[in-house]
């Protein structure tokens, strides 16, 4: 009986919240409107303050309030985990208000939720480069920012993905060998122009040994007139690897692709 009576209150409890907030979206009364959003904000109710929201950066554009309702209104979508329509908001914010009193915190978020919407490496990745500009312009607007050192590491982490989006790329070349032609130099051209664009990437080894992997290859299936000029830059690709990774886990390998390049050139 007293756990019908629990069940009986709460759903009084929720209707009574449902009414309230039905009549809080009828209401012309924007001050109300705007304490109300501030409220579901601070309990969480984000679904709630977001709607009402919505309608009151219009009406109060140009004020401290609609400065503080465009900035919540992107929290509540942060929070709800819609960050491109986050994103959006807080860029909406920093153009509308650029000194407003959230502006830091505006374009940091800007770029923390693009961040955290970028794909696995595998996919188009524009929404990564996208994020990448927007933590890029926080820093140079915000250059003595607390945050400046989390925009930095963000912008590492989504290096990383790129690279690994052309190490996989590479590494399909690789695969894909002599298929309907030479993607082993596909592979070659596709791994060096990851290493020039992101020299200090924590996967510039296995990029590394995949360039001397397609270079050997392409030297053993190359026609006579190249072999020998592909088996010596095969062996001079040998020694840049060993001289930058000296103890790397594929050195056995590098140095069997070593020696049966100088047999082949020594014959």
């Amino acid at each position: 009986m007293r756990k019908k009576a629990i069940i009986i209150l709460l759903a009084s409890i929720s209707f009574a919240s449902c009414g309230e907030y039905n009549k809080l979206l009828k209401s012309a009364d924007y001050e109300y409107k705007y304490e109300a959003a501030k409220n579901y904000f601070a309990k969480g109710q984000y679904n709630r303050a977001s709607v009402l929201l919505n309608e009151l950066i219009t009406i109060l554009k140009g004020t401290s309030k609609g400065e503080e309702s465009l900035y919540m209104l992107g929290m509540s979508y942060f929070n709800q985990g819609d960050y491109q329509t986050a994103a959006q908001s807080f860029i909406a914010y920093y153009t509308s208000y650029p000194r407003g009193t959230f502006a830091e915190l505006a374009r940091f978020q800007a770029g923390k939720a693009l961040f955290l919407d970028t794909p696995e490496p595998r996919l188009d990745q524009s929404s990564t480069y996208q994020a990448i500009q927007q933590l890029q312009m926080f820093m140079e607007y915000c250059p003595e920012s607390s945050k400046k050192q989390e925009a930095q590491d963000m912008i590492f982490a989504l290096q990383d993905k790129l690279v690994l989006k052309e190490l996989y790329s590479a590494k399909l070349y690789y695969n894909l060998g002599n298929y309907m032609g030479n993607n082993y130099e596909s592979c070659v051209i596709t791994a060096r122009n990851a290493l020039k664009d992101y020299p200090y990437t924590d996967y510039r080894e296995e990029l590394s040994i995949l360039i001397l992997r397609a270079m050997y290859e392409m030297a053993v299936y190359s026609v006579e007139d190249k072999k020998m000029d592909r088996y010596r830059e095969t062996v001079d690709e040998y020694y840049a690897f060993k001289n930058e990774f000296p103890e790397s886990k594929y050195l056995k390998e590098a140095e069997k692709i070593f020696n049966d390049s100088q047999k082949v050139i020594k014959d």
